[in-house]
C-alpha cells in the first residue's frame, strides 16, 4: 500500500506516530505539550532503479535511485500550509500547498458560498478578496538537489542524465555535491512552464526525497556486496607470490615495451592506493597516489589513462586543454530564479576514484593551480557568491604531459624539458619520463608487436582466436575481475608500516637529502617530506594488494625501487646521463674522441669535426648530442653562429 500510494499513506503514518508519542508521554506522566511534527524517513532493500529508467510508469510510486549529487541549492523556507483572510469580512481559511507548486488562492470568499441563499447581493464579498497572512502560515526547510547517474554506468557516447530532488525538513543538508547516494523518493511531476499551447500537458519529473543513504566511504560502487565465493577467490589471488607481476601484466596488456613495465606497476599501486589516516588533532593524511607520465608523443600515455579510467572503481577522464578551473573543481551557478547553487567538477565527481587528466601541460597555469588543494589536502574550498563550503575530492590523479619542445631533449636539463612548477610536481608521488628511444632491436620488437596485435584483432573479429593471442593472455586477469579485486582491496584493507619498514624508509630519505645537500644541486623535482609520504603510500599499496595489515621491509624496498626509477631518475636527468643503453655509451665514446682530437684552446670547423668523427664510425645523431652535452658542461664553446667549435677545458 505504501509502495503504490505513498503520497496518501505517508501523512497518515506520520500522524499516527505523533499520536503514539503523545500517548506514551501521557502514560509516563510527562506533559505532552505541543509536540513538533514527526517526519517518516524511509529506507529500502529493493533493487535500485537506474536513473535513466525512471519513466512515467513510476509516477506517484516509491523508487530507489542511485547516483551522484552534482549540485545543491541553499536551504530555503517552503510554505506547506498558507493562511488566507478575506479583506472584506475577515473570514480565514487554511490552504495546503503541495509539492513544488505555489498557493492556489480562491477567487471567491467561502462566506459567499456558505450563506449564498441568505446574503443579500450587496453584502457579498468581492472577487479576489483573499490575502495571504505570512506570519500565520506553516513552513519547513527545503532544498533542491540535482542527481546525476554514476559516470561508470553511462553508455559510451551518451550524456549522463540527471533528475531534480526535493528534500525537506530533516533531509536537508544531508548531501553535498560529489556525494554518492541512494535516494528513496516519490516520483512526482511539475508543470514544465512553457509558453506555447502544448506546454500545458507537458510535465517535468522530479523526486520528492523520503530517505537518503550516503556512501560514507566515497568509493562509489565499492559498497557492493561480495559473495563468499568471490571473497575466497580474492584471498586465493592475494596468496599468490606473483600477484604483483600478474596485476601489472593485466594493466593495458596491448601496450608493449620495456619502458612500460614500471609504469604498469605504478598504475597498479595507484589503483590500490595507500591508507587514509585521521590524526588525533583531526588532520587527514591522504592515502591516494598521484602519478605523472611525461614524455614523447606515441608512447601510449593516453592509452594508459583510458584503460585506468575503465578499470578504476570510479573513473573520470578529462583533457587539460578542454578543462577549466571550475570544471575540475567546483562552480557556483545562478539558476533561472536568480538563486545561486553549487555544482561539482571532475575532481569532486571522482571522489573515491581516479581522475585521468590528459595533456596536463596544455592547461592554463591559473587552472592548474586550482587543483593544488585537491591533490594534497583532498578537499576543494569554495567561497563564491556568498556560498562558503568545503567539498571532498578524495581522488588519485593520473596525468600525462609532453615536454616543452614536444619531444624530450636528452641534452637539456630536466628543468628545461619540464614546464611545470615545482609546487605541482611535488604533489606527484611518481613521475615517469617516457622516451621514444631509437634503437634497431627495440624498434623491430615494437613493430612485430603492433602488427601482431592488428592481426589478432582481425582474427578475433572473425571469431578465430589465435594461438599467440591465447598465450599472451596467460598471466593476465580479465578487466572485470581486476576491477572487482581492486574494489575489494580498497574497502577491506588499510595496512600500516611495520617497525622495520619504517626504519628502512627513514634511512633512505635521510640518505637522499644528504646527497642533495652534499652535491649542492637544486633539482627540478624537489625531494621533500611529501616524497617520504609518497614512499609510505606506495609501500602500503603493495601490502594492500596481498590483503595484509602490515607493510614489510620487502614492500618498502620495492617502493624505493619504483620511486628511484621514476621520480629520482627524473630529478637527476639531464645531459648524457639521461640517455639509455648503448646510446649513452656511444655519446660518452664521442666525448672521449673529441677530447683526444682537440687540444685545449684549439678551434676547428664544426663540419670538419663531424666528418672526422663519422669516419671513425660514430652516428651523426650521437655526435650532435655529445657536442651539445659538452657545450652544456662548458667543455666546448660554439663560435661564429655554430660554424666553429673551440675546446675550453
Amino acid at each position: 500500500m505504501l509502495h503504490k500510494s505513498p503520497k496518501e499513506q505517508l501523512p497518515l503514518l506520520e500522524r499516527a506516530a505523533k499520536e503514539m508519542l503523545t500517548q506514551l508521554l501521557v502514560q509516563e506522566g510527562d506533559a505532552a505539550g505541543d509536540l513538533p511534527d514527526i517526519q517518516a524517513i524511509l529506507s529500502s532493500d529493493q533493487a535500485p532503479v537506474p536513473l535513466r529508467h525512471v519513466h512515467a510508469q513510476e509516477i506517484n510510486r516509491l523508487v530507489k535511485v542511485p547516483g551522484i549529487v552534482i549540485s545543491a541549492t541553499r536551504v530555503r523556507t517552503k510554505c506547506v500550509a498558507a493562511t488566507l483572510r478575506c479583506r472584506n469580512c475577515g473570514h480565514t481559511k487554511r490552504v495546503p500547498v503541495a509539492g513544488m507548486g505555489g498557493v492556489n488562492i480562491p477567487r471567491i470568499c467561502d462566506r459567499n458560498r456558505e450563506e449564498d441563499a441568505g446574503v443579500a447581493a450587496g453584502d457579498l464579498c468581492p472577487k479576489d478578496s483573499y490575502a495571504v497572512l505570512p506570519d500565520k502560515g506553516e513552513y519547513v526547510d527545503q532544498q533542491t538537489l540535482k542527481l546525476q547517474e554514476n559516470p561508470e554506468v553511462v553508455p559510451t557516447g551518451e550524456m549522463p542524465r540527471n533528475l531534480a530532488l526535493i528534500a525537506d525538513r530533516h533531509l536537508v543538508d544531508r548531501a553535498s555535491p560529489g556525494t554518492r547516494v541512494s535516494v528513496v523518493g516519490i516520483t512526482s511531476v511539475v508543470n514544465a512552464g512553457g509558453k506555447n499551447v502544448g506546454a500545458v500537458a507537458i510535465r517535468t519529473l522530479y523526486l520528492r526525497v523520503v530517505g537518503i543513504e550516503i556512501d560514507e566511504e566515497g568509493a562509489g560502487r565499492a559498497k557492493a556486496t561480495f559473495s563468499p565465493a568471490e571473497e575466497e577467490k580474492f584471498h586465493e589471488m592475494a596468496r599468490d607470490p606473483l600477484l604483483y607481476e600478474k596485476l601489472a601484466t593485466s594493466i593495458a596488456p596491448s601496450i608493449y615495451g620495456d619502458y612500460t613495465v614500471n609504469i604498469k606497476k605504478a598504475i597498479v599501486c595507484l589503483l590500490a592506493g595507500g591508507s587514509r589516516k585521521k590524526l588525533p588533532d583531526g588532520m587527514i593524511l591522504r592515502g591516494d597516489i598521484n602519478v605523472l607520465l611525461l614524455g614523447d608523443p606515441s608512447t601510449a600515455k593516453s592509452q594508459f589513462l583510458k584503460f585506468t579510467e575503465k578499470i578504476a572503481p570510479v573513473g573520470v577522464y578529462t583533457s587539460g586543454k578542454g578543462s577549466s578551473a571550475a570544471g575540475l573543481t567546483a562552480s557556483v551557478i545562478r539558476d533561472s530564479k536568480g538563486e545561486f547553487y553549487l555544482e561539482g567538477g571532475a575532481m569532486v565527481l571522482a571522489d573515491g576514484g581516479v581522475v585521468c587528466i590528459d595533456e596536463f601541460d596544455k592547461m592554463r597555469e591559473s587552472d592548474r593551480v586550482a587543483i593544488h588543494e585537491a591533490m594534497e589536502q583532498q578537499t576543494i574550498s569554495i567561497a563564491k557568491a556568498g556560498i562558503t563550503t568545503i567539498l571532498n575530492s578524495r581522488a588519485s590523479v593520473l596525468a600525462a604531459a609532453n615536454p616543452v619542445f614536444g619531444r624530450y631533449d636528452d641534452m637539456r636539463s630536466a628543468s628545461e624539458n619540464i614546464d611545470l612548477m615545482s609546487t605541482i610536481l611535488s604533489r606527484f608521488d611518481m613521475i615517469f619520463i617516457v622516451r621514444d628511444i631509437q634503437d634497431d632491436a627495440r624498434d623491430r620488437q615494437m613493430a612485430a608487436h603492433v602488427v601482431r596485435m592488428h592481426t589478432n584483432a582481425l582474427a578475433s573479429a572473425a571469431g578465430k582466436p589465435t594461438a599467440s593471442e591465447n598465450a599472451s593472455r596467460g598471466g593476465e586477469f580479465e578487466p572485470w575481475l581486476l576491477k572487482k579485486f581492486i574494489t575489494y582491496c580498497r574497502t577491506r584493507c588499510a595496512p600500516r608500516l611495520s617497525v622495520g619498514a619504517a626504519q628502512a624508509l627513514q634511512d633512505f630519505y635521510v640518505g637522499v637529502r644528504d646527497d642533495v645537500r652534499r652535491t649542492g644541486g637544486e633539482t627540478t623535482i624537489p625531494v621533500t617530506v611529501r616524497q617520504l609520504e609518497a614512499l609510505v603510500r606506495i609501500s602500503e599499496s603493495l601490502a594492500k594488494m596481498h590483503l595484509l595489515n602490515e607493510a614489510t621491509r620487502e614492500h618498502v624496498q620495492e617502493a624505493i625501487r619504483l620511486f628511484s626509477v621514476s621520480t629520482m631518475n627524473a630529478a637527476k636527468d639531464g645531459g648524457t646521463q639521461g640517455l639509455f643503453g648503448g646510446f649513452h655509451e656511444k655519446a660518452q665514446e664521442v666525448e672521449q674522441s673529441i677530447n683526444r682530437t682537440l687540444r685545449i684552446g684549439t678551434r676547428v670547423e664544426t663540419s670538419a669535426l663531424y666528418s672526422r668523427l663519422e669516419a671513425q664510425g660514430y652516428n651523426p645523431n650521437a655526435i650532435q648530442r655529445a657536442i651539445r652535452a659538452m657545450v652544456q658542461k662548458g667543455s666546448l664553446r660554439q663560435l661564429s653562429q655554430y660554424k666553429f667549435v673551440s675546446r675550453v677545458k
